[in-house]
């Protein structure tokens, strides 16, 4: 019996929870995608939904502009506690982002990096969470 990709990947979802997906093109893996909608086992919700999420999916390449941009829209379906998993290019390949971007990035979008794994062969998934009110 083969494992399954989301036996593979620590996404941190269970059954039932809503994941909306951001940045979807043809270049996205879906062995992410699938590994994403069988831990909640439920398709996945596109960016044009209006429910409140508890994950967002989130694609994204050099070249779709400003980072901080979006990961401030992929906060706005983001329950509270929610989380973003943001899927990056691995290095070497087209649209990849520096790792000090994100670093960067995500502080400015009030976000903080919790976790990065290697979602597949081309792609890095980095978790970003929300940080706790009194953490500093």
């Amino acid at each position: 019996m083969s494992t399954q990709a989301s036996d593979r990947l620590p996404l941190g979802l269970t059954e039932g929870q809503v994941v909306m997906e951001i940045g979807f093109d043809s270049d996205c893996d879906d062995t992410i995608r699938d590994a994403f909608a069988t831990a909640i086992g439920a398709d996945l919700l596109d960016e044009d939904s209006d429910e409140i999420v508890e994950a967002v999916l989130l694609w994204w390449r050099d070249d779709d502009g400003d980072l901080v941009d979006g990961l401030m829209d992929a906060l706005s379906p983001l329950a509270d506690n929610g989380v973003i998993w943001l899927l990056t290019p691995k290095p070497g390949r087209d649209g990849h982002i520096d790792p000090s971007e994100i670093a960067e990035a995500a502080p400015t979008a009030g976000l903080q990096p919790t976790r990065t794994i290697s979602a597949s062969g081309n792609w890095q998934g980095t978790r970003l969470v929300a940080p706790r009110s009194g953490r500093r």
